[in-house]
């Protein structure tokens, strides 16, 4: 296993796309700190330009990212697969998202551990082409993406949920309800 994680964190380290799974499904991932990887990421994985989701390694990278979290949002991030969107206060990683960032902070799995030795975020959408279902194993991520993905990590097959999405930019929004309810959000926040 430290041998995967070793060559995911060059390979994200060079600026290259790999799949792995994360602490929801399996995703397709590049360095969020690379704009061109970034740039690449978009062509291949989403040319709408919807913004994607953004693990952290820990929550010393919300303020680096020039996101503001309200304090009623900071006990959601102990939620494994929630997602919180938060509105930026300056233009640093524009080429991701420019008003607000998508964040998650994975707590178990082998993406907790190849995000803890790159020590920075990766952009993380779903290992499927927009429009299609999400790859559950990587044979189908394969089948996707082929050679344009320089790593693939087999985690056998994942037919997780992908996160729940909640946004605190303007008001507090469900936009998608996944592996966390919306009664579990409401408990800690109170109603959405």
């Amino acid at each position: 296993m430290e041998n995967f994680i070793e060559k995911a964190v060059e390979e994200l380290k060079k600026g290259n796309l790999i799949v792995s799974p994360t602490d929801t499904i399996y995703g397709i991932l590049t360095d969020a700190t690379n704009k061109e990887a970034v740039k690449k990421l978009y062509k291949l994985r989403r040319p709408s330009g919807r913004p994607f989701i953004v693990l952290l390694p820990d929550e010393n990278w919300i303020k680096e990212m020039c996101l503001e979290i309200p304090e009623r949002a900071k006990p959601l991030l102990k939620l494994e697969g929630l997602t919180l969107v938060l509105p930026k206060k300056c233009s640093k990683y524009d080429y991701i998202n420019k008003d607000s960032l998508a964040i998650r902070i994975p707590r178990r799995g082998i993406i907790k551990e190849i995000l803890k030795k790159l020590n920075r975020p990766v952009v993380a959408p779903s290992a499927n082409p927009e429009g299609k279902k999400p790859a559950e194993s990587v044979e189908e991520a394969k089948r996707y993406f082929g050679d344009k993905v320089s790593l693939y990590i087999d985690g056998g097959i994942i037919k997780g949920k992908p996160s729940t999405v909640v946004s605190f930019v303007n008001n507090v929004k469900i936009l998608r309800e996944g592996k966390v309810k919306k009664e579990e959000i409401e408990q800690i926040i109170g109603k959405t």
